[in-house]
């Protein structure tokens, strides 16, 4: 291994494969990939069960951002035929000229339809709320009142937004906070709102009010698309076995220009020399030495893997990050007792959502997945079954977290039965569950310092934090491959200013000229 030519990226998801795929096309460096676990795409892959396919966490393909679009086009062009549902409904979309046939090719982008719906009062509600009959009847006529009057009060005396409930509450009023934000964001991160930074709702919501989505109603007719909010985006790409595909394609290209990916490589140390990285040492004891290391890792460890290197207080704040874990369970049901009232049509007769957000204060269940809705291909008989996804927040090493997949899934099918999903729990006909270490950074406890974090890494200078983890923020997909757009950039510049790799996602500028999906639910939310 040459060090001079080499660069060393740990983590196999969307960052780091793009900072690799990127070295390759703009520099002489050779990436090697180092992958701790033995799956492509981190929280992005897909998972295979019994033939049908899981999406963790539910990814859209959407993006502002010129070089995004560019890159996934460059991996796998939109469909030109329609896909199988499509065909059996008599859908029609703007399809792409001469573009794959999803019947007969895998290395093709579906243009899917975005609904995305809560779940409260047993009742569904649009997101973002909408002013319309269907809302007020299902909200009755008391609580509908006292959003409105709520709302308006919270217009004329705004709270200082020192936490994450006071700018829900701006933005929302008390009433609408207390149904659609205060239960989900305290199930999502194991905090009250009034507990988590600002911050985090300032980068999910991006401007969002019940105003704002009011007037997108109102204006819509007269709004081109590329002004529309990302947040409130009706249609979006997506692979078609599920988001993992489109990055094993890019893995596989890797290789083939030249790059290495090692598997089942978990970095336990990374040495530090006169203010650079000299190498990272795998938990089986093997070096891996290079000119350039990019990270996406979790700060936390990465922090801790450079020992007494460290200053002191940069170890206290990186070790007390927080990050909140995840959990899926995959349910295989011939129906849903959800019934359909809307006006689009699916193959089983059920509701047409990709995901929905359940607000149930007497369940732990976050979000359900329909894979149906993603895509026809995600599931084995689309015809006859719903394949569902059971979104779970934990933290690792809780109880819900130690307890076994049989126990949890036993519990997962009560609580569907329990908000009226399924009707018995006899009829989930197969099931698995899933578990993710540090899906999401948190935004409390030192994280308010992290800045000293930040400053400190930066000062390495062939050292690039890179995405979700890696920068310890609640980053989208495209976000998290704009971070390695900018290092590998600057890389290849021979700069090791680390300005505009930080500035992701982070100043309101940007998010008005390159954002990408905006996931305002999740801002309650996971994801």
């Amino acid at each position: 291994m040459n060090d001079k030519k080499t660069a060393i990226i740990i983590g196999a998801g969307p960052a780091g494969l793009t900072a690799a795929y990127l070295l390759l096309k703009q520099t002489d460096l050779k990436p090697v990939i180092l992958e701790e676990s033995e799956y492509i795409g981190g929280i992005a892959r897909t998972h295979e069960y019994h033939g049908n396919r899981m999406d963790l966490g539910g990814h859209r393909f959407f993006s502002k951002s010129e070089e995004v679009n560019k890159l996934w086009q460059e991996l796998m062009p939109l469909q030109g035929k329609p896909s199988y549902d499509d065909i059996k409904l008599g859908n029609t979309k703007a399809l792409a000229e001469n573009g794959p046939d999803p019947e007969t090719e895998d290395r093709v982008f579906l243009l899917r339809r975005r609904l995305s719906r809560i779940f409260f009062l047993h009742k569904f509600f649009d997101y973002p709320l909408s002013l319309k009959a269907e809302t007020f009847k299902n909200m009755g006529f008391k609580r509908t009142m006292k959003s409105g009057f709520g709302y308006l009060g919270a217009q004329l005396f705004k709270k200082k937004e020192d936490s994450l409930e006071n700018f829900y509450i701006n933005r929302f009023g008390r009433p609408l906070y207390e149904m659609f934000f205060e239960y989900y964001t305290e199930n999502l991160w194991g905090r009250h709102p009034s507990e988590i930074s600002a911050d985090w709702g300032a980068q999910r919501v991006k401007g969002l009010s019940l105003w704002k989505a009011v007037w997108s109603i109102v204006s819509k007719p007269f709004t081109p698309k590329s002004k529309v909010e990302t947040s409130l985006i009706e249609e979006f790409f997506y692979p078609k076995k599920g988001p993992g595909q489109l990055w094993e394609f890019m893995a596989d290209d890797i290789r083939s220009m030249g790059g290495e990916i090692v598997m089942n490589c978990h970095v336990r140390d990374i040495n530090i020399e006169n203010g650079s990285v000299k190498s990272v040492v795998a938990d089986d004891g093997r070096v891996f030495s290079g000119e350039q290391f990019f990270s996406t890792m979790p700060v936390k460890d990465l922090v801790a893997g450079m020992g007494s290197a460290v200053p002191a207080d940069v170890a206290r704040i990186a070790k007390g990050l927080p990050y909140r874990d995840y959990q899926t369970v995959g349910m295989l049901v011939d129906r849903l007792m959800l019934e359909n009232k809307t006006k689009f049509k699916t193959l089983t007769g059920d509701v047409p959502d990709c995901w929905i957000y359940i607000q149930d204060r007497d369940v732990k269940l976050g979000r359900l997945q329909i894979y149906n809705n993603w895509s026809p291909y995600l599931v084995k008989d689309p015809d006859h079954t719903m394949w569902i996804g059971l979104e779970y927040f934990c933290n690792e090493g809780d109880e819900y977290w130690n307890m076994t997949d049989e126990d949890f899934i036993a519990m997962a099918k009560k609580e569907l039965v329990s908000i009226g999903v399924i009707g018995n729990e006899s009829d989930v006909k197969d099931a698995c569950r899933l578990r993710d270490k540090k899906a999401y950074p948190a935004y409390f406890d030192t994280y308010s310092e992290f800045d000293t974090v930040k400053d400190y890494l930066s000062s390495i200078g062939n050292l690039w934090c890179l995405g979700r983890n890696g920068q310890h923020r609640y980053n989208n997909m495209d976000h998290s491959m704009l971070t390695a757009v900018e290092a590998v950039r600057a890389v290849a510049e021979g700069s090791v200013d680390k300005t505009y790799v930080w500035g992701v996602n982070t100043e309101k500028e940007y998010h008005e000229a390159k954002s990408g999906d905006t996931e305002i639910a999740e801002t309650e939310d996971k994801k």
